[in-house]
């Protein structure tokens, strides 16, 4: 209705106009009327829009109106009602505050009575603990100085039976020999009675002559081993010395080899050891196993040695 309304207000006073002028200016307004129209259904299609959206900006805002009024009162109240929690939480945290102090006023009186107590009883622990390690500490000196005394007496004990048992195995020894030698210089004896009836070297049985040599080696090394003090040595030494002049006085010759030094050459039968205090080639008979016997300038006996040599 309100576009119908439009449309006459401003097409009426074109009426007279036309009665006026020729169908060229007519058809010229017929034009601009066309587009005056359209001018104006889009002014309408807009200004309908703007009503529309002005109703909703005012149904909005009269909501929101409602709502701000509602905050406000409700607002208000909560914010008393904030104010009172507050100054009851400002109340009980002073009275808190209070009690805490209290509280840890206490705790320091009594924790510092504790460390008072403490120290007390640590300062009288640690004395007693430093006097039982004192006497802790003499003890196991003396158990130690007694255990000492006595291993080493023990050690003393058992070196002097070692020595003592070793003197009589010694001097038994000795007297083993010297009885030994004895009947030896016997046995010499009657074969030196028998040697006459020997037609020659090799018909001579030389068994005992063999064991006499034998025995002579062995004393000897013994006697380098005993101590000079032992019981009797003087008379072995002597019984030694005597039946090996009996022994030459046989034609029979112990051939001297201990300590000399080996050659190629030499008949015997050799086991080399070597030794780091020889010098480099060198070769000295350190052992007699076997002696090397010769009768009447024959050989009867391939001596058995031992010879060091240096690496």
């Amino acid at each position: 209705m309100k576009r119908l309304i439009i449309i006459l207000a401003l097409t009426l006073p074109f009426y007279g106009l036309f009665a006026q002028t020729d169908s060229v200016e007519i058809a010229s307004l017929k034009q601009k009327v066309t587009e005056i129209e359209s001018t104006l259904n889009t002014a309408t299609s807009k200004t309908d829009k703007l009503e529309t959206q002005n109703k909703s900006l005012l149904k909005r805002l009269s909501s929101l109106n409602n709502e701000l009024n509602s905050y406000k009162s409700f607002s208000a109240s909560q914010i008393d009602s904030l104010k009172g929690v507050i100054r009851t939480n400002e109340a009980n945290i002073d009275n808190t505050a209070n009690e805490l102090g209290i509280k840890i006023n206490k705790s320091e009186q009594n924790t510092n009575q504790s460390i008072s107590h403490l120290n007390e009883s640590l300062s009288q622990t640690t004395l007693y603990w430093i006097i039982a390690s004192v006497i802790l500490a003499v003890l196991l000196l003396v158990v130690f100085l007694i255990l000492r005394k006595q291993i080493f007496k023990q050690k003393t004990d058992l070196v002097t039976d070692i020595q003592n048992t070793r003197k009589n195995l010694e001097e038994e020894g000795v007297k083993l020999d010297n009885k030994l030698i004895e009947v030896l210089e016997s046995q010499l004896k009657i074969v030196d009675g028998n040697k006459s009836q020997t037609a020659s070297p090799n018909e001579t049985d030389h068994t005992l002559a063999l064991k006499v040599a034998d025995e002579i080696i062995r004393i000897q090394k013994n006697l380098t081993r005993m101590d000079e003090k032992t019981k009797g040595l003087k008379q072995l030494s002597a019984s030694v010395k005597r039946i090996q002049d009996n022994f030459a006085s046989n034609g029979y010759e112990l051939v001297e080899m201990l300590e000399q030094p080996y050659s190629e050459g030499m008949k015997a039968s050799v086991t080399f050891v070597p030794d780091e205090n020889l010098e480099k080639g060198q070769q000295i008979i350190t052992r007699i196993i076997k002696p090397q016997v010769n009768y009447q300038g024959v050989m009867i006996q391939t001596a058995q040695i031992e010879v060091s040599q240096g690496e």
